[in-house]
Formats: C-alpha cells, structure tokens, sequence
C-alpha cells in the first residue's frame, strides 16, 4: 500500500516517518492508532493544531484487556479484542501480565482476560505473580469490577482451562461481576473467540451507554500491506529442500533435519519463534478407520459449509489418534452404552483407558449405533497443527526456515502407533513436497536485545533446536556475549545432534563453554542437570554477570528437574533460603532472564 502525501500537511521528514511507521505496523495496531487519534482529536489539545470535536453525550468506556500467554495465542485474541473494541469507540489498551501491577486490578472497572494453561494446570510463566496475588490473602475486594475471561486449553489434558477457570471463579468470589460466562477454548479456539470478543463488547456497549462506533471506513485491505497474508487460516506451501537424519548408526532414536523454502511468501521469524505445520493423518489409519465403520470414503461430508469426502475430511481437518474426554462423552451418547457412561463419569480411570489409544480403538470396543458419517465428523475436533521450535536464524538463510523433529513411534494395546505429524515428515515427505506451514510468534522466548549478555542454553534431545538458531543469529549480529551450552541425550556416537556445528563454533570461539551428558553411555544414568550441579559455581558466576538462562525440551521430568537444580545452585552458591532461592530466579523471571519453552 502506498500513501499519497502530495496534500498533507507533513513536512517531507515528517511523511518519510510516517510512511516507515504505517509499513511496520500490524492490523490491530493500526485499529489501535486509528482509535487512539479519534480518541485524541475529540479532545481539546494544548498543541492548538488538532481541532475540537463536538462534545460526547456519554464517555467512552474503558476496557483493560489482560493476557497470560506461554506460545502467543492468548496474546494475539488479545490485540484483536482491542482493536474491535476501539473500532467500536471502547477504549481499550493491551497488557502482558508479566508487566502488569496485580494491585492495580482493585483500579479497574472493565476488564477482559485472555489466558492459556500450561503444562498440567499451570499458569502461564508471565502469570505467575497476577495469579499468586489473586488466589492469596492479600487479594482485594471487587465489588467495582466488570470482567469477562476467555481460557484457552487443550482438552486432551485432565486440568483443561484450568488457569482461566480458576481465576474467572476467583474474581466473582471477591466481589466481580462476570458481564458474560467464561468461555473455555480447545486447541481449534478461533470460532470461539470470535463470539467471545463479539458478546463482550457487544455487553460492555450496552452497559455503559457507550455512543458506538468512532471509526469508520477503516477496511481490512490495510492489513495486507503490514503483514503476510499467510497464516493459520491460510497456511503457506512450502517446499521440502532437505529431509535428513541426524542420528548416527545404532541409535535408537530417529531425529531429522527438516529445512524448508519460504521464498516468496513474506514470512518473517525470529530466533526462538515456532514453525506452525499443519500435518495430514496416516492414510492407513484413516482407510482401517472407514472399513471398520463401513462407510464409504468417497462419501460426502460437512465441514465447516464445504463438502469433502469423508477420506479427505478425515485424513485432513479431524483428530482420530488422541482421545479427549468431550470426544469420549459425546461418544457414549452415540453408543448408547452404560459401560462408557460409567467409564466418562471417573476421570482418573478414563485417562487411564484413554492412554496410548485412539478413534479405532474407541469405536471397535463401543461401536455407535445407527452412526451417519457426518455425526462422526461432527464429534470430532478439528486437526490443529503442530508447532516444532525454529532451528534456523532467518538473518543466516534468508529464504529457508528449518525444524528438528523426532519421530514418535510406539506399540500400545496390540497395535503399533505413530505420531501424527513427526512421521508424516519423516516418512512420507521428501525433497520436493509441499507442506503447509505458518510462523508461531514466541515473544516469550526470545534473545537478549542486548548482544554483549552472556546466555545459558539447556536443551536436551531436541530441546536444542533454537539454540541453534540463537547461535545463528548471533553469529550473524557479531554478538560479544558469552554463549554456554548444555546438550543432553541418550549416546554421544550416535545422538549428538548438530556435533559439527556446536564444535565448530566452540572453535571459533562463538560457543564459550560446552557441557554435554549422555545418559547411556555409562552404567549410572547422566542428564544435563548433573552437569548444571557440577558447574554450580560457573553458573552462579555467570548470573551474577547478568547471564540469561534459556531452557527448552520436556515438560514432565526435564523442566521441572532443572529449575530445581537452578533453585539449588542459588542457594548455595548465592547463600540464600530456598524461598529467597525462589525469588531469585522469579525476579529473573520477570526480567525476561529466565526463559523456558517446555512442552
């Protein structure tokens, strides 16, 4: 999009700026400055250039919009939530719990919270403090405040929205008033959303007498010109330039290098975002799935107002190799069995049942009567994509994004399985393919600006994926910081994922320190958390130094090993109790020193 300045009143440094704001801009913040200088002109200025509007018979509602987000999803329904609402004459701003003063919340009359999950019912890392301030003691009274919550999770595990749904019941308990009911979101949460945002506002306006829109005439087309038109509605087709192995002769594991061309579809990544890929399920599950139902895969079906054959619909919009606890409710309806029902309504033995199983086991074992393929694509949630961490610096392969990927393969219940995506890639794509895929935006994990900060990596198996890419980019930036990497897995022979890169750059002197642990080459079992103990004192010198720490792989045992060991080597290198310990590594934390991207 170009802009004429032929008849502004700019002077020409003026517009050149300008012109190179508007370029930068995205879609909600362009509703944003648009809503803003609406805002502002309506407003006597001491400038004496911005004339006064007529006055507003009623004021504009305020609205704090909150995010507690671990990926960016949380954070992006944010922003759009804001920029409809100033495009509505709301007065909304954006903040990232990680920067918001959670006694400030008694302040607020109108408030919107958007927040994700992590892990087995955790908050979110930049919700930590806002949501140990709000269930504790010292949390205040309400009674002012207005708020809506939007959770966003994932079904599949047993504490699903469990962040959003304990703070939504936490606000009311102190007083709130919930203006619409919280709305619990799966993986596919944008439909959702959507309606959240729609009602929302849509209530705050008619509450607050709010006169309606400020801005008119602001079309969508301004969006094409800040930002790729792909993205997870429309996914870009890449092409497949390398698919290779990474592990060595006699591993047991199977890791590739996948490396993809973005040329000429304007993606834009950084060091520590995710590559969105959006996967197809095994044609041989899907055609054992159809036989054992007895349909027929050129059958039509139903989704979303287009028509598919069920073999399309099933091998790529809808999930049939995990089992979520509303797939298996609805299901017991549509079998009409007691044995479900009774299984559904105990939630640790339905996880346990559901365990290593999918679709074709469910159905063989509770086949559903009088079953319509459009009733079985209603009943199951849409494939959502797969995020894999970015192992590539955009600023060293300009046109090219590149992934780390192992292959999940296992046998349970009698029947080999395989993960959906990772052996889609690793088996059924080769050079030359085309896969659909668009960038994750992680904020969360992201390089220090400053490129003289010293950074601790720890990332074992495939974990190490960004640090690659961290070491890329800091290669290409000239970077003076000291770098350290820690790298775990099972053999050094065989599992040394990217070896001629790291030793490489410990050659050149880019790599500061190197600390490996293979877990199988020795009788004892070696994990990088015994080599942070060993290197206890180093790390505490290193922090002191103002060293980030980054650490990226396992969620269930690896994470949580090593923040405990980081909690040790702060209170005895550092002198300190274990709850100053905790302090310590929240503080860093909050200053973005202490990143993870676990999963």
């Amino acid at each position: 999009m170009t802009t004429d300045f032929s008849t502004s009143p700019f002077s020409g440094e003026q517009q050149q700026r300008l012109s190179q704001l508007l370029a930068e801009l995205r879609t909600d913040q362009i509703y944003w400055l648009a809503g803003y200088l609406s805002a502002y002109c309506a407003t006597p200025s001491e400038r004496g250039a911005v004339p006064s509007a007529p006055e507003q018979t009623t004021s504009k509602p305020e609205l704090t919009i909150l995010f507690g987000s671990q990926t960016g999803n949380a954070e992006g329904i944010a922003e759009q939530l804001a920029a409809q609402a100033n495009d509505q004459g709301i007065v909304a701003k954006v903040v990232d719990l990680a920067d918001y003063k959670p006694k400030q919340i008694k302040q607020e009359q109108w408030l919107a919270l958007v927040t994700s999950t992590h892990g087995e019912g955790e908050p979110p890392d930049n919700t930590l403090d806002f949501h140990e301030y709000v269930m504790g003691k010292k949390a205040p009274k309400l009674d002012s405040l207005k708020f809506s919550v939007l959770a966003l999770g994932d079904s599949s595990y047993e504490f699903f929205c469990e962040t959003g749904k304990q703070l939504d019941q936490r606000f009311s308990e102190l007083g709130g008033t919930a203006i619409t009911e919280r709305v619990d979101c799966d993986v596919d949460y944008e439909e959702l959303a959507e309606q959240w945002i729609s009602k929302l506002l849509h209530t705050i306006s008619e509450q607050s007498g709010s006169s309606g829109p400020t801005v008119s005439g602001l079309s969508s087309s301004a969006a094409t010109a800040t930002e790729s038109t792909y993205n997870r509605k429309n996914p870009f087709k890449a092409t497949v330039l390398t698919n290779q192995l990474l592990n060595g002769r006699g591993s047991s594991k199977e890791v590739r290098h996948i490396e993809f061309s973005l040329e000429g579809s304007g993606l834009h990544y950084k060091p520590g975002d995710a590559l969105a890929v959006c996967p197809e399920n095994p044609p041989e599950l899907v055609s054992e799935l159809i036989r054992a139902l007895g349909f027929d895969p050129n059958g039509r079906v139903n989704l979303a107002d287009d028509e598919h054959s069920l073999q399309d619909a099933l091998t790529h919009y809808r999930e049939i190799t995990l089992l979520t606890p509303p797939l298996l409710k609805q299901w017991a309806e549509l079998a009409d069995s007691d044995e479900l029902c009774a299984l559904v309504s105990d939630t640790a033995e339905l996880r346990r049942w559901s365990e290593g199983r999918d679709l074709l086991d469910l159905i063989r074992q509770w086949p559903a009567k009088k079953l319509t393929a459009q009733q079985l694509v209603d009943s199951l949630r849409k494939l959502p994509p797969r995020l894999y961490s970015i192992s590539s610096s955009q600023a060293a392969d300009e046109d090219e994004v590149h992934i780390t990927v192992a292959a999940v393969r296992y046998s349970s219940h009698g029947r080999d399985r395989a993960g959906v995506a990772s052996t889609w890639l690793a088996d059924r794509l080769e050079e030359g393919a085309e896969v659909p895929v668009y960038i994750d935006s992680n904020k969360n994990f992201a390089l220090p600006d400053n490129d003289e900060t010293p950074v601790i990596m720890i990332g074992p198996g495939t974990g190490v994926a960004p640090f690659r890419a961290f070491m890329q980019e800091r290669e290409e930036r000239d970077a003076t910081g000291d770098n350290w990497l820690l790298f775990g897995d099972r053999s050094f022979r065989s599992d040394f994922l990217y070896q001629t890169e790291w030793l490489k750059w410990r050659e050149s002197g880019l790599l500061s320190k190197l600390d490996v642990a293979f877990s199988r080459d020795q009788q004892e079992k070696r994990y990088v958390q015994h080599c942070l103990v060993e290197q206890g004192a180093d790390v505490w010198a290193w922090l002191n130094r103002g060293a980030a720490i980054y650490v990226c792989g396992d969620a269930d045992k690896m994470a949580p090993d090593v923040h405990q060991t980081l909690l040790s080597i702060v209170s005895e290198h550092g002198n300190m109790t274990a709850e100053q310990a905790e302090d310590f590594l929240r503080q860093m934390n909050r200053d973005k020193r202490y990143q993870r991207d676990v999963y």
